[in-house]
């Protein structure tokens, strides 16, 4: 299983990285992505959207089950990744490549609740 040191991570499953403009880009675990299988749906929020923490925003669906995504943060949703409405097996293939949406933090001290992926890592033992 492929956990980037370079992300933090909820108990949920989501992934979260912290970009130079203090926007923080959100998508689904290599776990997850591998739970689920190959993808037959998905649902982004829209831009603009204010979200809570573990908030549902998304639905990504398989022939296996339908799975919602929750925001690892609170903010406001600047970014929704539409590309990948047309091409779903990136995210079977390169989740942490393939975001869903990107938010503009509402409070960076939320961050402080994820996981490292060395938390992340120990919570599978």
């Amino acid at each position: 299983m492929n956990i980037p040191d370079n992300l933090l991570f909820a108990a949920s499953h989501e992934w979260a990285k912290v970009e130079s403009d203090g926007s923080v880009t959100v998508g689904i675990s290599d776990f997850a992505q591998e739970q689920l299988g190959e993808l037959v749906f998905l649902e982004v929020p829209e831009v603009g959207r204010e979200l809570a923490v573990a908030e549902s925003c998304a639905v990504v669906e398989s022939v296996k089950a339908a799975s919602d995504v929750y925001a690892p943060i609170s903010g406001k949703v600047i970014a929704a990744n539409t590309e990948l409405l047309d091409n779903l097996g990136q995210v079977n293939t390169d989740p942490y490549g393939a975001w869903l949406f990107k938010l503009q933090p509402a409070n960076k001290d939320d961050l402080k609740a994820l996981m490292t992926a060395d938390k992340y890592k120990a919570s599978f033992a």
